[in-house]
């Protein structure tokens, strides 16, 4: 019987983790920029410029990360830290210019690395790169002159030796099929893509594999509590690169290491994805509750028994199910369930106050991924025979099946049972 996924929770750091944990200094002039600036403590090797801390390929490194020159494609914008001298700058690149796209150019460039992002619209492309900000996604940030951006997946993919995926999850086959041909031939790829495709059920480094035919040791994914617009403006934050190939996920780890955004590495893929995919959806659930007024009893229940069943569907599809008490599963659920930044909880939350899903869709630039993948998370938990009343839940009241006080109100009154069935 494998171990409560909850069980590790509080079993390492203590006392001892908390006092050598990151003290800030008195804040400096700039309050715009967020805790890089302060002057937190930083792995050995790392410096702050007020922006974040340099990386490279070798994580034993130590030196200077000194501010880099000017970038002459962005005058005006932040400059982003440089390797160490003697060390290659990454070309990376971010297909995707939404807010997380945008969000981890930023903790990209931070880290030392030249960044092109892919933007499907020329007229997008051409604002951030003469205004060094994505007015669309997340207006009011200034990004680093190491962020460019093109409307061209060829000239974003040249040379790239990382690639980052930061596309709907629903879109991600029909443009990989378009892009494969320029990746090149020794890249990494890494997912920050948290759904599951509709019709397949197939988890996004699943299509990934499927569609360029790159080996599972050389796609990644990137996931935990990373609400876009915290990363954005520089707040403390920690992630999950999970990647079959330890060493790939510890090469990435280095590459967007920097003063506010710490990345722990993971080798479970499956439940990594499957814990970012399934908390949208319970998110939703979680919303309804608010929307509909109920406390924080019917919110906390929601979310428990939401972890319960995402470990329930990962665990049966050969997830470690300490994963889910980790960053990719307790914390990101969290952090989705909660926050008014969330936009699978506002949505929950709109339906709640009694907004349709045909207004909601209508009324948004971005999709909340929870919508399409409830759908698709109920068909892999079919096909396994596994038990996920809250998705399936979800799933009905984005069907128009159920009304939101219907479906919260038909899983109350669900037979009772002990608590781990």
């Amino acid at each position: 019987m494998p171990c409560h996924p909850l069980c590790a929770v509080g079993t390492s750091g203590g006392a001892g983790a908390v006092r050598s944990a990151a003290q800030p200094s008195p804040p400096q002039d700039d309050a715009r920029v967020g805790w890089a600036t302060r002057g937190a403590r930083r792995p050995p090797g790392r410096a702050v410029d007020g922006r974040g801390a340099g990386g490279g390929d070798d994580a034993h490194h130590v030196g200077h990360h000194g501010v880099a020159r000017t970038d002459p494609r962005g005058p005006g914008a932040r400059p982003a830290l440089r390797p160490p001298q003697g060390r290659t700058v990454t070309k990376v690149a971010v297909l995707g210019s939404g807010s997380w796209g945008t969000a981890f150019s930023l903790v990209l460039a931070d880290a030392g690395n030249d960044v092109v992002m892919w933007a499907r619209r020329e007229e997008l492309s051409g604002l951030i790169n003469d205004r060094h900000e994505n007015p669309d996604y997340l207006p009011g940030v200034e990004l680093p002159g190491a962020v460019t951006a093109t409307p061209d997946p060829d000239e974003a993919l040249a040379a790239a030796s990382v690639v980052v995926l930061a596309v709907p999850s629903q879109s991600l086959r029909s443009n990989l099929e378009r892009w494969s041909r320029f990746i090149a031939p020794q890249a990494v790829l890494l997912s920050l893509m948290k759904g599951v495709e509709v019709g397949t059920a197939k988890r996004m480094s699943e299509v990934i594999e499927e569609v360029t035919g790159i080996s599972g040791d050389r796609v990644a994914v990137l996931t935990g509590p990373n609400l876009s617009h915290e990363i954005a403006v520089r707040q403390p934050a920690a992630a999950v690169i999970a990647c079959t190939d330890e060493s790939v996920a510890a090469r990435l780890q280095v590459r967007c290491h920097t003063a506010a955004f710490r990345p722990y590495t993971n080798t479970d893929v499956v439940g990594c994805e499957l814990g970012g995919a399934t908390k949208n959806v319970i998110a939703i659930a979680v919303g309804v509750a608010a929307g509909l007024g109920f406390g924080d009893n019917a919110k906390a229940t929601v979310i428990t028994r939401g972890l319960t069943e995402t470990a329930r569907l990962g665990v049966e599809l050969g997830a470690d199910p300490m994963t889910f008490s980790g960053l990719a599963g307790l914390g990101d659920l969290v952090a989705t369930c909660s926050s008014p930044l969330s936009r699978n909880r506002t949505f929950g939350e709109m339906l709640g106050r009694g907004m349709s899903v045909a207004e909601l869709a209508a009324s948004t630039r971005q999709v909340a991924e929870g919508v399409k993948s409830c759908e698709s998370i109920r068909d892999l938990a079919g096909r396994h025979d596994v038990e996920m009343p809250i998705v399936e839940h979800v799933a009905a009241l984005v069907r128009g099946e159920l009304s939101p006080y219907e479906m919260l109100g038909s899983l109350i009154s669900r037979a009772a049972k002990p608590e781990r069935a």
